[in-house]
């Protein structure tokens, strides 16, 4: 099977969220597999799986039935409400209650002791044997491996989805051409403060970000500069964070250098999500290092204020910094959205796991595909003249369709043409990326440290941040904090990182 990016075009925006979820995770039942399971050929296969919906399809219904007619497998589901999936993967985790196929998020610290215990198969062995799982990007599987071993078939997700957005309108009036390196995005943003980009005579910034900048619209930024993701191998060979690198220490340089000639919204620090994206669609600023996909809903945002709007945008995926070549940080953990584990005591020999992985890769065909993404043609969607997928009847999809999102093996499978250019578009780009994308070596790698203390660590590196770019400390300061953390745990995860690493490699 080709692998290639999914677009939930037509499809309600929480729907596209279930698909960008993927499975980040969660099982857990008071009953599974763990008894018998399917153990004998031929048994139904149990699966707890993640709930994003108020409500459960029917078991019976279109959808399902559909699926084990594809699959050739009997499988039922145990869904797991996703409010409450920490607590129930505990719980499952602890009186080994699991269900012959388990949703983890391999990223919880309760998780990875257990997927090293002797609980579930290693099925790295067996994916060459089934053609879907046989073409697995080997960057996921590489991110999904913990300590060298892939403990479940992972889900698989769009490598990178991050860019720079600018405001093409604004470009337009002002006939400025669009930025491909931060250097000309630097003018671009000057030119939005001092010139009459609204065309209303009304001030404006270039930047809008907000208080997640640390770990999310500045990490972005900068891996243009070369830190990596999150974690990256030193010219020692070392596992360090990325924010005690040197580029990432310039990329704070650079960017206090624009928050001061107020090039940035000047309360950033501050700002929550949904109060940036309002400013967006408010003409506050025209920048934002964000998901390609948001330009959509930046439309839809600006629309619901002005139905006229004469809002349009630029995709950039392209953007560098100097000499450093084309690279973008992953912003989906290399792509890997948690993991489908097979329990080795219900499923007890091989003949057992390859009919799991069976099912795995039954449902990673195209018909399996639209049934768990569209429903049923003529009954849950339709197509229009271009080719668009448009839902026939809202509530029934909702009922025996959406449910299935958040189970997909994949978000990748394939692609639905969209009547709206910015979803194609950003679709397209964040194929482009897998190509330039960074990802995070510790990411597959265990830390005793960091589990227990590298939250502590990261609040504080981002509050010594956010004082750096508001100009109340230097970046004296900043390193002092990370000197300050080194005693803390910062040294030992370092270690213990590079001892994984190097245990691996």
């Amino acid at each position: 099977m080709i692998q290639r990016r999914t677009l939930l075009k037509s499809l309600p925006l929480a729907a596209a969220g279930l698909a960008g979820a993927g499975a980040l995770a969660s099982c857990g039942s008071s009953s599974g597999g763990g008894s018998g399971g399917s153990s004998g050929e031929g048994g139904t296969l149990t699966w707890m799986s993640m709930l994003h919906t108020p409500t459960t399809p029917d078991a019976a219904g279109p959808i399902m039935a559909a699926l084990k007619e594809h699959s050739g497998v009997d499988f039922e589901y145990q869904w797991v409400p996703d409010a409450s999936k920490e607590e129930k993967i505990n719980a499952a985790l602890a009186s080994g209650s699991l269900a012959d196929i388990n949703t983890l998020n391999q990223g919880m610290a309760a998780v990875r002791e257990p997927l090293k215990s002797g609980m579930f198969w290693d099925v790295e062995p067996f994916l060459a044997e089934f053609p879907n799982l046989a073409e697995i990007n080997p960057t996921i599987i590489e991110s999904a491996r913990l300590d060298g071993t892939l403990y479940g078939v992972p889900f698989q997700k769009p490598l990178a989805r991050y860019g720079v957005l600018v405001r093409q309108d604004w470009l337009d009036r002002l006939g400025l051409e669009v930025p491909h390196t931060l250097e000309d995005l630097l003018e671009v943003a000057q030119a939005f403060v001092d010139g009459d980009p609204t065309g209303t005579g009304a001030q404006v910034t270039g930047f809008i970000d907000r208080q997640e900048s640390f770990a999310v619209g500045f990490r972005s930024l900068a891996g243009y500069f070369g830190a990596g993701d999150k974690f990256q191998l030193d010219d020692a060979g070392k596992i360090v964070p990325a924010c005690t690198t040197e580029p990432w220490k310039e990329a704070m340089e650079w960017y206090r250098g624009a928050f001061e000639r107020k090039l940035i919204n000047q309360e950033f620090v501050t700002v929550q999500k949904q109060n940036q994206q309002q400013a967006i669609a408010q003409d506050k600023g025209g920048i934002v290092v964000t998901g390609l996909f948001e330009a959509k809903n930046y439309m839809s945002l600006a629309e619901s204020i002005n139905p006229d709007t004469e809002v349009q945008w630029a995709l950039i995926n392209d953007m560098t910094y100097g000499d450093v070549p084309r690279r973008i940080v992953s912003d989906t953990s290399g792509g890997m959205g948690g993991l489908m584990a097979f329990n080795t005591q219900s499923l007890k020999g091989e003949d057992d796991v390859k009919r799991a992985l069976t099912l795995i890769d039954k449902l990673l065909d195209e018909p399996a595909f639209r049934l768990m993404t569209n429903g049923i043609e003529g009954t849950h969607y339709e197509l229009d003249a271009d080719g668009a997928v448009n839902i026939i009847d809202q509530p029934l999809w909702e009922q025996q369709v959406q449910p299935y999102s958040s189970s997909r093996p994949s978000d990748q499978v394939e692609i639905y043409k969209s009547t709206n250019p910015y979803v194609n578009e950003a679709n397209e780009k964040m194929t482009e990326n897998d190509e330039y994308v960074v990802t995070n070596p510790a990411q597959s790698l265990t830390s005793a440290t960091y589990d227990t203390q590298w939250s502590t660590i990261e609040k504080a590196l981002n509050d010594s941040y956010n004082t750096f770019m508001v100009g109340q400390t230097t970046m004296a300061d900043y390193e002092a904090a990370i000197e300050a953390a080194r005693s803390q745990g910062l040294d030992d995860i370092i270690a213990e990182y590079t001892e994984a690493y190097e245990a691996v490699n």
